[in-house]
């Protein structure tokens, strides 16, 4: 009997995933639990093992395409057995029964029908592009399954608005508009990969929705360097959390959340760290930070950071964070306008420690001073309160 398997939201709010490669070819058997297919998430490349022991009589998706959650993933049955599409047999079987198997996570069905709706529609994320295009969704024609627009019509639709707006005589422009120069140089199209438009997307609505304010100081290193050295050289990240911690119980609006006309104080405190990996800045977060010395800081940061560079990092690393670090002096930063992630309050850049003239004792001398730049929100932080909670910092990181 025809099982399928529709793809399954291997992390929350997942609405889609690329197909990277298929461990087993139609026609080939398959293991219960064994390597099916690997697939690329938002942030993570993540492999599916299979729910059932058989033939897999169909595949979803060809290598490189883009399927929704939900939609069909694979098919597997038995040796010798035709499977074609089950669409008229699940339109013949309303109310099917869903049913969860065990160890993985997805729909199955237990006859060669569809779960789920498949009715076609908008993923939310496709929604929020429609609004940020400027894009009637309603007028745009879906390749999709079952009919469904998605992010590449959106973005056509938007393309060719913009190509008819470009042909129009200068009378429909108006006299006001000056017609748009058409380009005649080369260039390039990249399309951004799923990581990349997810970094896109949590930034612009970062940006659009927390009114920024960003605040500066810089703080003697040579304590901290010190510090680190004697602890044998951890990761300078697992030293900033060690007294970021003390401040974040001291001002809980920066390890915070807003929620309609509440401010929500994090009483855990899970630290997000910026990893630069060749996909682009990731944050993985490191749990329970207030429960981890130095050391076990510093191992946990080294993993995670580890794993997001061999994109093995699992969904539930790379979200949820109460505050985030960014280290940009590891790649050789200074001063700079961090964006606070959605659903938290606050992020702290903290830049690289080149030696500079400083005055000490009413004496010029060359010291290595940390550029510290702090973002907040400032629906829940006033200004007087970021300075104070830079100074606090600046003194936890010279004491």
């Amino acid at each position: 009997m025809a099982h399928e398997f529709l793809l399954p939201d291997v992390g929350e709010g997942l609405t889609e995933a690329v197909i990277v490669h298929w461990h087993v070819a139609v026609g080939d058997p398959v293991t219960m639990d064994g390597p099916l297919v690997e697939v690329e998430t938002d942030k993570a490349v993540v492999d599916i093992p299979a729910p059932f022991a058989g033939v897999l009589l169909h595949q979803g998706g060809a290598e490189g395409e883009t399927l929704p959650v939900d939609s069909l993933l694979a098919v597997i049955g038995e040796e010798g057995e035709e499977w074609a599409s089950g669409a008229a047999v699940a339109a013949s079987v309303p109310g099917a029964v869903e049913e969860q198997a065990t160890p993985i996570v997805g729909r199955l069905s237990e006859t060669a029908e569809t779960v789920g709706s498949r009715q076609p529609g908008m993923l939310p994320k496709v929604r929020r592009l429609a609004a940020d295009l400027g894009v009637d969704a309603s007028l745009v024609e879906g390749t999709g399954p079952g009919g469904r627009v998605t992010e590449d019509d959106l973005r056509r639709a938007a393309a060719g608005g913009a190509a008819a707006a470009m042909a129009a005589p200068a009378s429909a422009i108006g006299p006001s508009t000056p017609a748009a120069a058409a380009s005649t140089g080369p260039e390039r199209r990249v399309r951004m990969s799923p990581t990349r438009r997810t970094i896109a997307e949590n930034l612009a609505r970062s940006w659009r929705e927390i009114p920024h304010v960003t605040t500066y100081s810089e703080a003697d290193a040579e304590t901290l360097l010190a510090a680190r050295a004697a602890a044998g050289k951890p990761p300078l990240e697992a030293l900033l959390i060690s007294r970021l911690i003390p401040l974040l119980e001291r001002f809980p609006d920066f390890n915070a959340t807003i929620d309609g006309d509440e401010i929500v104080h994090k009483l855990h405190y899970d630290i997000g760290v910026a990893v630069d990996t060749p996909e682009g800045l990731l944050v993985t977060v490191v749990r329970h930070a207030d429960g981890r010395d130095v050391a076990g800081l510093g191992e946990e940061i080294l993993r995670l950071a580890t794993a997001a560079r061999e994109r093995k990092v699992k969904p539930d690393e790379l979200r949820g964070q109460t505050f985030t670090l960014s280290n940009i002096g590891a790649v050789g930063g200074g001063y700079g306008t961090p964006l606070v992630p959605y659903r938290t309050t606050a992020i702290l850049s903290v830049g690289r420690a080149d030696s500079k003239p400083v005055v000490r004792n009413d004496q010029i001398v060359v010291g290595r001073q940390l550029p510290l730049s702090l973002s907040y929100d400032h629906r829940a932080i006033d200004g007087s309160t970021g300075r104070s909670f830079m100074a606090a910092l600046v003194e936890a990181l010279e004491s």
